[in-house]
């Protein structure tokens, strides 16, 4: 904090401002969340703060870090009484809006690595029925781990997977006690993969079978797909909102209004976690791959096609390429002609989809930089543009052109070489730009590169190798009808090439 800020006194339930629903901070314990960051604040526990202020949930959360190194965090939300505030700004409906609002949800704070006891006693909360969860996608995995009296457990699988044990003893295998667990790391199927290691650490402590039963049969570990920018605390705006405000906040959050969340499981789960009832954008789905689907499409796939057109031509934000016509006009055209017809889901559903992005990508308060989006494109380019290339091409006999153009693009991004151990490339106009992948990605193109301005091999060729290295595809492109060729055309187009 700077010197102006630390004249200020914290945000606590001392210094800020009357507001009736900081009732929230009462309620029972329902939800342990395992996760203190930005993403979560600005998501889950924003939507709970909504579902309290109708009276329909009637709930509180358990907060806790999944990592020693979160303890800043912590020790914050400690100081503030559990209190932060979440300032909401973009555009809606084609409208700026803003708002600010202190969000009261977390009614004990436990940092796990000091207080291991008191998080384990909280297993035997009788009120208690949510795990929510982000530690990343690196977090959501099994590590061989001893388990030791008293001594706290690193991974976040393996602490759920304690916790859930001291649950069923306390509760003498109550099969009412079980909790459902909501994951929102950006994993597909994430319920599945953390009650696969949930009951591998069953396996490997040599729990009761008992247990195991009781696990899976009366807990449920429900899949689901988040999605929502979230950009954190501003630091830019942060003094002047402050003096404004009369108090600091060393947790402010920032993010977009829009915000969706997919959750397999049944409708009726509502009822207990009124989302929906509360008016959020929150869909319990017999199915999330239709909507995982939709968004690697539809949304990460516009982020692909920007990062490479945009980066080549010199931007470096998307708010900068959507501002541009000529660019906004052809990626509303390749993700409405060609995403949108080649992806399965309501056709209708998956427009309105594709607007609410377009205009979440013109959010004058983000600044999303182009560079971020571009970090392993070649295989963002194989998960979020391939499959719509391939399915375009079974339900049309034809090749998406758009598509076509940019995979040479991608090619051209890649056009790169290595100086003092950075890999580069350069623009249109001469300008370098960083180019981040694996090494065996960044040394095939280089050499691809190198033989072809050397007359070794031709640009059809080179095109050609591209397309054929089944390292990069798991299989060979080129047995796609003209599409070799195709690539080649705008590839020299682009290099203004005859």
């Amino acid at each position: 904090m700077n010197n102006s800020q630390d004249t200020l006194n914290p945000l606590n339930k001392k210094t800020a401002p009357i507001q009736d629903n900081y009732v929230g901070l009462e309620y029972p314990i329902k939800v342990l969340q395992i996760g203190e960051g930005n993403f979560l604040r600005g998501f889950c526990d924003w939507m709970i703060h909504q579902c309290n202020k109708k009276g329909y949930f009637q709930g509180s959360i358990a907060v806790t870090q999944p990592r020693p190194a979160g303890k800043e965090k912590i020790d914050k939300l400690k100081e503030q009484d559990g209190l932060y505030i979440l300032l909401t700004r973009g555009v809606e409906n084609g409208d700026r809006v803003t708002s600010s609002e202190v969000i009261s949800v977390f009614s004990q704070v436990i940092n796990p690595y000091e207080e291991w006891n008191t998080f384990l006693q909280l297993a035997a909360n009788p009120t208690l029925e949510f795990v929510i969860s982000n530690t990343t996608e690196a977090g959501l995995n099994y590590q061989p781990t001893l388990l030791e009296e008293g001594v706290p457990i690193q991974s976040f699988p393996g602490k759920l997977t304690l916790f859930l044990y001291h649950r069923y003893l306390h509760f003498s295998g109550n099969t009412e006690k079980g909790l459902t667990m909501l994951p929102c790391e950006l994993l597909e199927r994430n319920g599945d993969i953390l009650k696969e290691c949930v009951l591998r650490y069953s396996k490997e402590w040599e729990l009761p079978e008992a247990f195991i039963k009781w696990l899976k049969e009366h807990n449920l570990f429900l899949n689901s797909l988040v999605d929502r920018i979230v950009t954190g605390f501003p630091k830019g705006e942060a003094d002047s909102l402050f003096k404004e405000w009369g108090y600091k906040d060393s947790l402010l959050n920032t993010a977009e209004p829009y915000h969706f969340w997919a959750i397999e499981g049944n409708s009726e789960l509502d009822h207990r976690l009124p989302f929906k009832k509360s008016g959020l954008n929150v869909h319990w789905v017999e199915d999330l791959s239709p909507y995982q689907t939709r968004k690697v499409r539809i949304l990460n796939g516009a982020h692909t096609l920007m990062a490479l057109r945009g980066i080549l031509s010199g931007m470096e934000t998307v708010k900068e390429f959507m501002e541009n016509s000529n660019f906004s006009h052809f990626l509303h055209e390749v993700i409405k002609k060609e995403v949108i017809p080649s992806t399965q889901g309501d056709f209708n559903e998956n427009i309105v989809y594709a607007e609410e992005v377009f205009e979440r990508f013109t959010n004058p308060f983000i600044h999303h930089r182009l560079a971020d989006i571009s970090l392993n494109s070649l295989s963002k380019f194989k998960h979020r543009l391939l499959p719509t290339l391939k399915s375009y091409v079974d339900l049309n006999g034809a090749l998406p052109l758009g598509i076509v153009q940019a995979f040479g693009a991608l090619i051209r991004f890649y056009k790169t070489e290595k100086l003092k151990g950075i890999w580069t490339g350069e623009d249109f106009n001469g300008y370098p730009y960083i180019l981040k992948d694996e090494e065996y990605v960044l040394e095939f193109y280089r050499e691809q590169w190198l033989q072809y301005q050397e007359n070794q091999i031709s640009l059809l060729q080179l095109v050609e190798n591209v397309l054929g290295n089944k390292d990069f595809w798991d299989e060979n492109l080129n047995r796609i009808e003209d599409l070799s060729n195709l690539v080649h055309k705008y590839l020299a187009e682009i290099l203004k090439v005859q």
